[in-house]
């Protein structure tokens, strides 16, 4: 994929296990990096953005191709998969690197955002108003490797059992249209 008809997009809803396990499967998502952003010292590492005090959220970036997945849709994906009318929590998980964020990394994604937002809030779709930060784009910092595809690594660890794999099924089901083509399909 030519890199110059691809996007980027920069987004914490908790965990960044939960949103690199569901893009890894949507159709059009070309790469997906877990990593942090948000905070104020350079090359955090995990263990010092859970202390909750380097003001890092838990994110991905998504690398996808707008052509086939448009922004939009991305984002309709991403607040279906978690809460985004919790303050700095997702569960179990709570602190501000579990923070609900869109890093807009242009105006024309703030745009979007603010108007899927509203959109959502209109439709009365979660009983209470969104809460989720709509931000400038921030310095990413890429998570350490063993963080990178976890659930597909470590499907039998409990997290991955009992909170990534449910939010992956019930995204597999509400998407099924917009998943990626499985090999030997």
């Amino acid at each position: 994929m030519d890199d110059a008809k691809t996007e980027t997009a920069v987004l914490g809803g908790g965990c960044f296990w939960c949103l690199d396990a569901v893009f890894r499967d949507l159709d059009g998502v070309v790469r997906v990096e877990s990593g942090y952003a948000g905070g104020s010292s350079p090359d955090p590492t995990y263990e010092a953005v859970c202390t909750g005090r380097t003001g890092h959220a838990e994110v991905v970036r998504v690398t996808f191709d707008p052509a086939r997945l448009p922004y939009d849709e991305l984002l309709r994906v991403f607040f279906a998969i978690h809460d985004p009318t919790t303050r700095d929590r997702q569960g179990n998980d709570v602190g501000t690197q579990y923070r609900s964020v869109v890093f807009c990394q242009s105006p024309a994604q703030r745009d979007a955002a603010q108007r899927v937002v509203r959109e959502i809030d209109a439709a009365g779709a979660y009983g209470a108003p969104v809460v989720t930060e709509i931000a400038d784009a921030a310095p990413f910092y890429p998570a350490e490797g063993y963080h990178q595809d976890y659930f597909e690594r470590n499907p039998a660890q409990p997290y991955c059992m009992f909170v990534v794999a449910p939010k992956v099924a019930k995204f597999r089901k509400a998407f099924a249209g917009r998943l990626k083509p499985r090999a030997g399909a």
